[in-house]
């Protein structure tokens, strides 16, 4: 595809960022973070660490790894005076937001590139951290077939599991409700052990019985053990984008018409412990702050 542009070195941008340029990706990378262009340069032999948007403009595709909508439409229509990719990227160009955004939002924002004779992809993914390190992301996209077909050979350097989710908006759309679905399974589980060791039952046993049984989902069979019970709180994913995801999907519940008897509270959960918590703590922690009384 030629030059590949990467916009956002976080804790999941710069695994998959890395994962292109270890693929032979001719990749330029850029972050808001100076410090963090620089590592990644320095860390990355032949990766350019662009100062400034204009480095783009030989990019064919550029991904975005940002944290919302906001920041994703700063980077592609500029603010304060400064262009965005819009204004630097050759016609024919795609841009592919793998962050997770507003799906109608995105779906704004592929309309105004379309009429700069640009492209616009939405592909956000999931599997935290350990799967963008290993390249075995999931990933939903969504936007014209053609383009996602053109594309597809890049994004098979940083997931395995790779689906074409529907029209503009639909891979941000699926997204959040996964997200939705995962954070709500998350608070069941949460009270079901804690109630469960006040009963008497040993924490740990709890979790073995709950994935060997109906109740098993991501969090007891992925976090329970590994980053509640151990203490740890380290998955790597903050409460904070959490809760945006799920107020995201409790908007797609809300747009389309549909029941939202648990997307309302479990969306106050987390909107909660966003408060209480603080943004950057862990999701994880939701066990601790179950296990505090929290009502």
């Amino acid at each position: 595809m030629g030059h590949i542009g990467f916009i956002g070195l976080g804790m999941m941008g710069r695994p998959m960022a890395s994962r292109l340029h270890a693929a032979g990706s001719d990749l330029i990378a850029f972050d808001a973070s100076v410090a963090a262009v620089h590592a990644f340069g320095d860390a990355h032999a032949g990766a350019v660490a662009a100062d400034g948007l204009p480095a783009f403009a030989a990019c064919r595709a550029v991904v975005l790894m940002l944290p919302d909508s906001d920041a994703v439409e700063a980077v592609v229509l500029g603010r304060d005076g400064v262009p965005g990719l819009i204004g630097v990227l050759a016609r024919g160009a795609v841009v592919i937001d793998m962050g997770s955004s507003q799906p109608l939002r995105s779906r704004a924002l592929a309309e105004r590139l379309q009429r700069a004779g640009l492209q616009f992809l939405d592909a956000p993914v999931s599997g935290g951290v350990k799967r963008a390190i290993d390249g075995t992301l999931a990933i939903m996209v969504g936007g014209d077939a053609a383009t996602f077909t053109q594309v597809k050979p890049m994004l098979d350097k940083i997931g395995n599991q790779i689906f074409h989710a529907g029209p503009l908006g639909s891979g941000h759309a699926i997204k959040a409700l996964n997200n939705y679905v995962s954070a709500a399974g998350l608070v069941a589980a949460c009270e079901a052990v804690v109630a469960g060791q006040r009963f008497g039952l040993d924490p740990g046993v709890i979790v073995d019985i709950l994935n060997a049984s109906s109740g098993m989902n991501n969090t007891t069979k992925n976090k329970f053990k590994q980053h509640m019970l151990s203490g740890t709180y380290g998955a790597g994913f903050f409460t904070g984008l959490m809760a945006k995801d799920v107020r995201t999907a409790l908007e797609v519940v809300k747009t389309t018409g549909t029941s939202s008897l648990l997307a309302e509270p479990c969306t106050d959960i987390w909107n909660k412990m966003e408060q209480d918590l603080g943004f950057t703590s862990d999701h994880t922690e939701m066990y601790r702050y179950v296990e505090g009384g929290s009502k």
